[in-house]
């Protein structure tokens, strides 16, 4: 029997949905010989995985192929006491009464993109809406100077990325990512110098009962903002755009009634989320389904897999923006619950109702583009649309 599944396949990145099916219908706890690797993929595994901390550890990173460096210093890599200490932390400093001031620099960089698109027939989404509200947007908010859109994105997307051939991560990989720290630590000696009124200066200032953020702590954790920012945010608008003009029905109603946008952006998030699958590391032995997990052993918690569930949702493979996914895992869950959701639904409704006033019908210009090689993550690379 061929394994069903493979983390390197090309193929798997462009459509995992039949993967998901099988697994979770024939093999909901399997072993993957090639990876190495326990993949969970119902939703409520998954979904009891994830509040179960002291059992499936973050510990030793969340990523299926790990950056060197990064465990055990970010929200994502932690488990509490340290985790809570982190968040608490970084809330502070990411209070919600902070993101009513990211709606007008929202506003004014999808304006910039939209003006840039007048009049054109084609474009490409990634290049020159998403990436460019995202990078615009998140450097505002972190205070950092403005850098090419592209270009940025681009670098974000290379250290997060998967070598397929190897089936891990390659030197080029780790070293965007050096790069990227590097950037956000030299950033970080300048607040400590000089603060400023933005996230990072406050990251850098956030206190409580006198404990604070030490150096790597504050860079690793904007490191995390710039790659959830620049990577996630502006990947899971890539896919709403794609869902939207795989859809037209639905981009005709919020089109016509932009009071849709919000809970189109919940099926959205269960339909095509582009945080597919996270890792922990089991710290006991685990029976589940007729299966033995050691302690020790990786597991994958399938987000994406979770989300298609028929046990969870009816018609799970259909996208009806009137069925209100009531707790789906597009932001994950439990204590590594996205600490930037509210903003990504903030910006996403935002600047895609803006879109759809400016073009309130496009579809796709084809399907030729590539999907973003990760093991983790999801999203085209890019999204060619036709306008009208």
């Amino acid at each position: 029997m061929a394994e069903p599944i493979d983390l390197y396949s090309t193929a798997i990145d462009a459509d995992p949905f039949p993967m998901y099916r099988r697994l979770r219908d024939d093999f909901p706890c399997y072993w993957s010989p090639s990876a190495g690797i326990w993949f969970l993929s119902r939703y409520d595994d998954v979904a009891a995985a994830a509040q179960d901390w002291q059992t499936y550890s973050s510990l030793q990173g969340n990523l299926v192929d790990e950056i060197p460096g990064r465990s055990g210093g970010t929200l994502g890599s932690t488990d509490p006491p340290r985790h809570d200490r982190l968040r608490a932390l970084a809330q502070a400093a990411f209070a919600k009464k902070n993101l009513t001031h990211m709606v007008e620099p929202s506003r004014k960089h999808a304006a910039q993109a939209i003006g840039q698109l007048a009049g054109r027939r084609e474009f490409d989404f990634v290049s020159e809406f998403s990436a460019q509200v995202t990078v615009g947007t998140l450097f505002t908010m972190l205070g950092l100077p403005e850098r090419d859109a592209v270009e940025t994105r681009a670098e974000v997307v290379l250290a997060i990325s998967s070598d397929k051939a190897a089936k891990g991560r390659n030197a080029a990989q780790n070293a965007a990512f050096q790069r990227l720290t590097q950037f956000i630590a030299d950033e970080v000696a300048v607040r400590r110098r000089d603060p400023a009124d933005d996230l990072i200066t406050r990251l850098a200032e956030a206190e409580i009962d006198g404990d604070r953020l030490d150096d790597r702590e504050v860079v690793l954790t904007t490191a995390m903002f710039v790659v959830a920012g620049v990577e996630s945010l502006s990947s899971f608008m890539s896919n709403f755009a794609l869902n939207l003009a795989d859809h037209p029905e639905a981009r005709a109603r919020i089109a016509a009634e932009p009071g849709l946008m919000a809970q189109a952006i919940e099926e959205s998030l269960r339909f095509n989320t582009s945080a597919q699958r996270f890792k922990r590391t089991l710290t006991r032995d685990v029976d589940l389904h007729g299966q033995v997990m050691r302690a020790g052993d990786p597991v994958v918690l399938a987000y994406g897999a979770a989300n298609r569930d028929e046990r969870k949702f009816p018609d799970p493979d259909r996208y009806d923006i009137d069925r209100r996914p009531t707790g789906h895992l597009g932001f994950g869950g439990g204590k590594h619950f996205c600490i930037g959701s509210s903003l990504a639904r903030l910006v996403t409704e935002t600047t895609m109702t803006m879109l759809l006033e400016a073009m309130p019908e496009f579809s796709l210009a084809g399907r030729d583009f590539g999907w973003m090689p990760s093991s983790n993550f999801r999203s085209p690379m890019e999204l060619p649309l036709s306008v009208g």
